[in-house]
């Protein structure tokens, strides 16, 4: 959790840097906005900041949706999470030409959907242990 915690403000303060240094170099926004997007640190810097948001939102979707989650869905999820990203990895190579934000954001988008239906699938799945009824 702590580690976590530092990833995420470190994220925070290192892409807080890098578009304060991008006004203060351009002193208006269409030209900071050209910079950063031209700047392949800058964007690698705007990606790792996306990522951490789709993290907070993966983690608060996931609190809403589905509450505390056992041991064994948690378990699925990293076992089908790395097959997935396997798989991405693959894809990426074969539309190594069409390589853009629009294409990491909609693959993003396809493994965040990937990982909230594993857990619907893993929920529906699920079935509690069966009581016997008392009889008095």
């Amino acid at each position: 959790m702590l580690c976590t915690a530092l990833v995420m403000a470190g994220s925070l303060a290192l892409t807080t840097a890098v578009v304060a240094h991008a006004y203060y170099l351009k002193h208006q926004f269409y030209p900071t906005v050209v910079y950063l997007t031209k700047s392949s640190p800058s964007m690698a810097v705007l990606y790792i900041q996306a990522f951490v948001l789709v993290f907070l939102l993966g983690k608060f979707m996931g609190k809403v949706f589905f509450g505390q989650l056992r041991a064994a869905e948690m378990e699925h999820l990293l076992e089908r999470s790395w097959y997935a990203v396997t798989e991405t990895c693959l894809a990426f190579t074969v539309f190594r030409d069409d390589f853009s934000p629009r294409f990491v954001a909609l693959f993003t988008l396809l493994l965040f959907l990937k990982c909230f239906h594993w857990l619907a699938e893993d929920r529906v799945d699920f079935k509690p242990p069966e009581t016997s009824p008392k009889i008095n």
